[in-house]
């Protein structure tokens, strides 16, 4: 089936001249130049800040080598089958993270727009780590560097009292990104004052990120040549740098050992789970809105498996060159690894300017390893843009697809993000970062994300209709594996979690507000699900045998790529309709009466509309 039936590229009034007709066309959605575009865009947005600091913090905070157990676990029953799932269903109906579902299930369409709600927050929020580089590479301009030595202006006085110590180094670097960078307020109650400087570094992140997505695809495609490559080579760089550093043996024993004792605490497993979604673009609706720009033919599976394996490597390299900077660190100061390190997000503004300074021209390998932060930060930014970009333009193409209107949508976008961003660099700004972090951007909201995800298209849709799907765009049918994870594994796995009470930095306890207002900045991502549902049943009206009939069908745009048999799509909708007339039973209804049960029959008929 060729995609131009799922897409409108002009629209002409009836009526009037063909001059005016042509002021009325729509501009195209646009389509990525070549194969490589999108590989290197994919890749630009996965391997990202998560992979720089994230992901080692995540193992320091796990117990190093322990946290690959469950990492590579969840990377092979969720990362990878979700991945090839949002890639397939952009590609599959040409439509961002909110319109595809109007071709599978519009009864999970609320999954759109809790995604949206999520890369909304994240767009927010991980900029502000673009901020912190461009400040530390605008003080990499300088005869030596600020975090190399103590003889600066924010150093307080005790610093003079440790000079006889091996750990100085160290300190000053710790509380030097506290102190001078953040300012950091001593609670999330004390937000404190803006910091100019960070809040000017802020605008010039989000000037670079609008003018990368100004042009849509077109903009992207060309950038992300440069800005998905560099990282790499300066990641090389810095881990063979790391491993020729004394005491480096000692960091990568650390980060590879795995403590069994570890395996059992359910933070662990919930951490792992929530890297992979977070660092793999998993329910942020990135992966759809990008493979919606793929040709119709395009081999998107073998993509899955490409990029998936960049994205671990990635991961696990970066994980290297922190480790062997912290046993270094370890080795100087003779401490044990796990008290070298307590910064948090912040452990590669620590760790990482520590090894610059030591390398042979310590400005030019500073300025290099910021622009690499900064171009790791840009890739996703821009992806994240340009998936809400995405969603908004193809949910109101005629308003939005038209000269200027959308580098007028993408300005105010831009600046709203901004000026909400800007709480960010105050004071306390970290530790509202990491609020969002904790219970937005990361743990159970992906988790149960992933699980409504899995059932919408595994269950309702049915897994063999998208196999069908994919096989009319790919030209062969992908292992079963992959449906196999959709129906059973992946929801299963993703259901196993605990959530533990946030702290700042493993000492700082919040208060209960910022308990209560990070609940609820989760749970208003998630309830978007139950609720779109309750809207779309209350919308919808029939009769019993208008549900058995539309039982039997399918959509019209699938029908052409769908084998004969059995659709399974229709053995969920009665199991589901069955579990509700138990319900009605119970309380003495019965769907047989003359009068028909409203909600069974609105919901069945969403189910399958």
């Amino acid at each position: 089936m060729s995609r131009e039936c799922l897409k409108v590229t002009s629209l002409e009034i009836p009526g009037q001249d063909t001059n005016v007709g042509k002021k009325t066309q729509l501009l195209d959605r646009g389509q990525w130049a070549n194969k490589l575009e999108f590989l290197l865009a994919v890749a630009g947005t996965l391997v990202g800040l998560g992979n720089l600091w994230r992901f080692p913090y995540l193992c320091y905070k796990n117990g190093g080598g322990a946290f690959l157990i469950p990492y590579i676990l969840f990377l092979l029953t969720c990362g990878i089958p979700m991945f090839f799932l949002e890639t397939a269903m952009g590609q599959f109906t040409s439509q961002g993270c909110i319109t595809c579902w109007r071709h599978f299930c519009p009864l999970f369409e609320g999954i759109g727009y809790a995604t949206q709600v999520v890369i909304a927050y994240a767009a927010v929020s991980y900029i502000v780590i673009q901020a912190w580089a461009f400040f530390y590479l605008f003080s990499s301009f300088t005869a030596e560097l600020p975090w190399a030595s103590c003889r600066n202006t924010w150093n307080s006085a005790f610093f003079f009292n440790l000079t006889a110590f091996l750990m100085l180094m160290f300190i000053d670097s710790h509380l030097g990104f506290r102190k001078r960078v953040l300012g950091l307020s001593g609670g999330i109650e004390e937000i404190g004052s803006l910091r100019w400087d960070l809040a000017l570094c802020l605008l010039l992140a989000w000037i670079l990120c609008y003018f990368c997505v100004w042009k849509g695809v077109r903009s992207t495609g060309k950038v992300v040549y440069f800005t998905a490559t560099f990282p790499y080579v300066m990641l090389v760089v810095l881990l063979a740098r790391g491993l020729t550093l004394p005491g480096a043996i000692n960091g990568i024993t650390f980060y590879l050992y795995p403590d069994p004792k570890k395996l059992v605490d359910p933070q662990v497993w919930m951490d792992a789970g929530a890297q992979v979604l977070f660092s793999f673009g998993i329910c942020q609706g990135s992966l759809t809105a990008l493979g919606s720009y793929n040709k119709y033919n395009n081999d998107c599976y073998k993509d899955t498996f490409v990029l998936c394996l960049v994205n671990g490597g990635s991961s696990f390299v970066a994980g290297f060159a922190i480790f062997s900077v912290l046993g270094f660190m370890s080795y100087e100061q003779g401490l044990p690894i796990s008290e070298v390190a307590a910064s948090g997000p912040g452990l590669a503004f620590i760790a990482y300017p520590r090894a610059v300074a030591m390398m042979p021209l310590p400005q030019l390998w500073s300025i290099c390893f910021f622009i690499m932060v900064i171009l790791l930060g840009a890739d996703t930014q821009f992806v994240s843009l340009e998936c809400l970009m995405t969603s908004i333009t193809d949910m109101f193409p005629t308003v939005f697809r038209r000269a200027y209107r959308r580098e007028l949508l993408l300005f105010c976008l831009c600046s709203v993000c901004f000026f909400l961003g800007l709480l960010l660099v105050t004071e306390g700004g970290l530790y509202f970062l990491q609020l969002f972090d904790h219970y937005v951007c990361s743990g159970n909201n992906l988790l149960l994300l992933s699980v409504c995800q899995s059932v919408a298209i595994g269950w309702i849709y049915g897994a063999d209709n998208l196999y069908d799907n994919v096989e009319d765009m790919i030209g062969y049918r992908p292992r079963p594996l992959m449906k196999i994870c959709w129906l059973y594994v992946t929801p299963t796995v993703c259901l196993v979690s605990e959530t533990e009470p946030l702290k700042f930095n493993k000492t700082y306890s919040y208060p209960t507000w910022a308990y209560a207002l990070g609940w609820f900045l989760g749970l208003l991502c998630v309830l978007l699900v139950p609720l779109w549902i309750i809207f779309k049943v209350t919308q919808m009206k029939g009769t019993m045998m208008q549900v058995c009939e539309l039982c039997t069908q399918i959509s019209d745009h699938c029908k052409k790529c769908s084998s004969p048999g059995v659709d399974t799509r229709v053995l969920s909708v009665w199991s589901l309709h069955v579990l509700l007339e138990l319900v009605w039973v119970f309380y003495g209804y019965s769907s047989f009466l003359p009068q028909p049960r409203n909600m069974t029959v609105r919901l069945i008929r969403v189910c399958i509309a």
